[in-house]
């Protein structure tokens, strides 16, 4: 799946990326509903967030996607500790690199948020000087990924 990278002004990374239910993908992948059936949305300009640990979707992208509900937890914010839902099997999509990962419900009307865990996984990272996104090496003789 394509992603690409957006440079906004005043330091901003922001990036396309493509986020599927995976409950939803594997349905397909057995033939119990049909690959138009599967849920998958293209998020354009979703802020890369160093100070956000995890993908954080609206409410109302949560709902298209049909995402199932995890959990609630206590989360810090700029404006103090709020209650959140966690939903699961977001699968997102970016720079060729794909990952299933939990999500944090946001309120209508803000918008998405990549955070660094999720980017860790995919070996993905800031390059702040050239306010891009970089990819972490993984082939035979060079990998991101330690054991």
């Amino acid at each position: 799946m394509l992603s690409r990278i957006d440079n906004s002004p005043m330091g901003k990374i922001t990036a396309t990326l493509v986020v599927t239910n995976r409950v939803d993908q594997g349905l397909a992948e057995r033939g119990i509903i049909t690959v138009d059936e599967v849920r998958s949305l293209t998020l354009e300009h979703v802020l890369v967030d160093t100070g956000a640990t995890t993908l954080c979707l609206p409410r109302d992208v949560i709902a298209q996607l049909g995402l199932t509900l995890l959990r609630e937890v206590s989360v810090a914010t700029a404006t103090g500790i709020s209650e959140a839902r966690i939903f699961e099997d977001a699968k997102i999509s970016l720079l060729g690199r794909e990952g299933t990962f939990e999500c944090l419900e946001l309120p209508g009307g803000v918008e998405p948020l990549l955070g660094v865990f999720p980017l860790e996984a995919l070996g993905i990272e800031l390059d702040l000087q050239n306010q891009s996104l970089k990819l972490l090496p993984i082939s035979p003789t060079s990998s991101y990924l330690r054991m």
